[in-house]
Formats: C-alpha cells, structure tokens, sequence
C-alpha cells in the first residue's frame, strides 16, 4: 500500500455538505495514513481554494474542513480545476498558500499513473 496514490476529484461544496465534507475526510484520512493524497477541488468545492472558505462551511458531527485541509497539505497536495477557477474569476494569486491550480491534462496525468486508485464525490 505504501506505494498507492489516491486522486480524489471533489465536485461538491455546499450545495451538497455531506458528499463535500466525506471527500475532505476520505483525503485527510488517506494523508494521515500516509497515502500520497491529491485532492481537485471542482465545481462549488472550487471556494475552498480561498482564503477563510472552508472554515464557513458547516456540517454538524463532521471535522472542520479547514483543519482536513490542513493534514492533506501536510503529505499530500490539494488542486483547483482551471476551468471552474476561470468561471468563478479565482486567480493564483488569489488561492491558499500551497494550492496549485491546474487542467484536465495534469489531472489525466496523474490518475493514469501506475498504482493510483481515483474517487470521485
């Protein structure tokens, strides 16, 4: 296992708080483990990339997203889609500190990678 990647592509926000929040935990609990852990953030998970996004989202008997962010920077690394970054005006200038923001291209590039499990949510 300890050469398994886990891409998780997560494509939802608010607008549906419990498969957001299970992708956060997944992931975290992937980086804690010590699974190289890469997380996109797509569609409405695209505003957690911002400063003070994730820690407006509430979700009662589920771990503040700001702090499983945090533990997937830590071993891991969290992407923004171009696309939906472009659509919501979310520049590189404007992300956390440690999000990258890249295409469909690299995102393909990594879950064809030999040993690689992707999930999406």
């Amino acid at each position: 296992m300890a050469n398994t990647k886990l891409v998780i592509k997560v494509t939802a926000g608010a607008d549906a708080p419990e498969r957001c929040s299970q992708a956060f935990t997944v992931a975290s609990v992937a980086a804690a483990s010590g699974i190289e852990v890469s997380l996109w953030l797509t569609g409405e998970s695209a505003w957690f990339a911002l400063p003070g996004k994730a820690a407006e989202f509430a979700l009662p008997h589920a771990a503040p997203l700001p702090d499983l962010m945090e533990t997937i920077q830590g071993s891991g690394r969290i992407t923004l889609c171009t696309q939906c970054a472009a659509r919501r005006d979310i520049t590189q200038e404007d992300v956390l500190e440690g999000v990258r923001i890249a295409g469909a291209q690299v995102f393909v590039g990594e879950i064809m990678e030999e040993g690689v499990q992707a999930v999406v949510y």
